[in-house]
């Protein structure tokens, strides 16, 4: 048990001096060496867990609470995952803007967009959407404006409330896609 809870303290102290390497200096300018220091590590410690850098990046999204979870359908509601993605980067922020903001490379935002696809994929299905060509572009466009707005805000570029983002996003692309999922147009 205990060299579980050393395996994960040493997983979480490299993901960790990553993040602050990346708020200090941007993903392109960490090199593996930079992670090894900060974290005080051995290059076999590192190596025993990761592959290189892009690998711990990736944990980041899968192992840290990055993402809170898809919320179960049933509600109704189109893009109840809006709101409550919002409040919990709100609470992740210094993760959040290491992995997605501008300094992140973008290889996160890349990963996460293809996790936000299909949440929205799955929304629209459930809401009556047909798998087809036209339904990849909504959800590029959904996940788009989704993408931007927290991007804006996580590089400060706003100082909205999650209930203000969320209120944006849906105001900016609800009525598209109800008039796109064939259902009328409502005011």
């Amino acid at each position: 048990m205990s060299g579980d809870r050393r395996v994960r303290r040493t997983r979480r102290s490299i993901q960790e001096a990553l993040v602050a390497l990346i708020l200090e200096k941007g993903y392109d300018a960490v090199t593996v060496t930079d992670i090894i220091d900060r974290a005080d590590v051995g290059r076999s410690t590192f190596y025993s867990h990761f592959t290189d850098k892009q690998d711990v990046l990736f944990s980041n999204l899968d192992e840290l609470p990055l993402l809170p979870p898809a919320p179960v359908g049933g509600s109704g509601e189109l893009f109840a995952f809006s709101l409550p993605m919002f409040e919990h980067v709100r609470e992740q922020r210094q993760l959040v803007r290491a992995l997605l903001g501008r300094r992140s490379g973008g290889l996160v935002m890349a990963r996460g967009e293809q996790l936000l696809s299909a949440i929205v994929k799955n929304e629209l299905v459930a809401a009556g959407a047909r798998a087809s060509a036209s339904l990849d572009l909504l959800v590029t466009c959904v996940v788009g404006a989704f993408t931007g707005l927290l991007r804006a805000w996580v590089d400060g570029e706003t100082s909205a409330s999650p209930a203000e983002l969320d209120a944006a996003f849906r105001a900016a692309v609800e009525p598209g896609v109800r008039v796109a999922l064939g259902e009328p147009r409502t005011v």
